[in-house]
């Protein structure tokens, strides 16, 4: 079982770099994970919202299989407790190979890339800014880990 979180978008910033690389690797004790940071499409700038997120779906889309399960981060999605989050990855890690968690791009995504998500899981009705929301992302399936395991980490 693989787990694999993908975000358009710079590097991690420094300021949060360690976090989230503490956080990965303490999740990498349970399944193999790792980060996908797809770079901002060139010229960015210059093209619609739809345009843009039409070419960052693209991208998206040849990172995935038809046998990958997408969660899709937005803000209209599914609320989770952290016990809830932990029963969803259970039931997912049982049924696929792979699970890719999505951060899309600052416009959102496309369509094209909703319409593919399996999930739309929302962290909050707050919005926060993606270097954040890798963090919150990490913790949070680091946490689920460890309900999972009935281990100290999660005091319910």
């Amino acid at each position: 079982m693989k787990l694999q979180f993908i975000n358009i978008g710079k590097p991690h910033d420094e300021n949060l770099k360690t976090a989230i690389e503490d956080f990965t690797k303490r999740i990498n004790n349970y399944y193999k994970t790792e980060w996908l940071i797809i770079p901002p499409v060139k010229n960015a700038t210059a093209l619609s919202t739809e345009e843009l997120k039409k070419q960052e779906g693209k991208i998206i889309i040849s990172k995935i299989t038809e046998a990958d399960f997408l969660v899709l981060l937005d803000e209209t999605g599914k609320e989770f407790n952290s016990v809830e989050l932990a029963s969803f990855i259970s039931q997912r890690t049982a049924a696929t190979k792979q699970i890719i968690f999505l951060i899309g791009g600052a416009f959102g995504v496309s369509n094209e890339i909703k319409q593919r998500a399996n999930f739309m899981w929302s962290l909050s009705k707050l919005v926060f800014p993606h270097m954040i929301v890798r963090l919150i992302l990490a913790e949070q399936v680091y946490r689920a880990c460890t309900i999972l395991r009935n281990e100290k980490y999660h005091h319910s």
